[in-house]
């Protein structure tokens, strides 16, 4: 059985849902910062941000969060989804779909008309709809990156 949860209700151990998101995102100098956010992160239909959990018989197996900005130029435009990814060894089963259904939810849930996304995977997200309006600048390369949006 799949179910995705916030991982503020997420009934295994906290430091296990940071250590797996942070493990599949982040690197060797910012645990810390993976932990701040995710601890510090809201409760489903509340403010932002949220951070979600895959899971398959309680096993953690994907990740998703709706955030306020995607370490991008473009401060004016939120929610962002961010984090998706799903462990290789599910992969094909359309889990990813779930998960960006479940952001698109929640920020639908939450009153926004729009959501937004960055990404280098070009033609992933147009096949759930999204559609790339522009590029900001990405804040670790300094590069242009492309914005993707999906009306709600």
């Amino acid at each position: 059985m799949i179910d995705i949860v916030n991982v503020k209700e997420f009934s295994g151990d906290l430091t296990k849902a940071i250590q797996y998101i942070h493990g599949v995102w982040g690197d060797d100098s910012n645990y810390n910062f993976y932990q701040d956010a995710i601890e510090n992160s809201s409760l489903p239909d509340k403010a932002l941000p949220q951070f979600y959990l895959m899971l398959k018989e309680d096993k953690i197996i994907g990740c998703s969060a709706l955030i306020t900005n995607d370490f991008i130029s473009r401060h004016d435009l939120y929610p962002w989804m961010a984090c998706l990814y799903v462990d290789e060894e599910e992969r094909g089963n359309s889990y990813a779909r779930l998960l960006i259904e479940y952001a698109e939810d929640q920020a639908r849930k939450a009153g926004f008309s729009n959501i937004y996304l960055t990404t280098d995977h070009a033609g992933y997200y147009e096949k759930y709809g999204w559609q790339r309006i522009e590029d900001g600048i990405d804040l670790f390369s300094g590069q242009g990156t492309r914005i993707y949006t999906k009306k709600l």
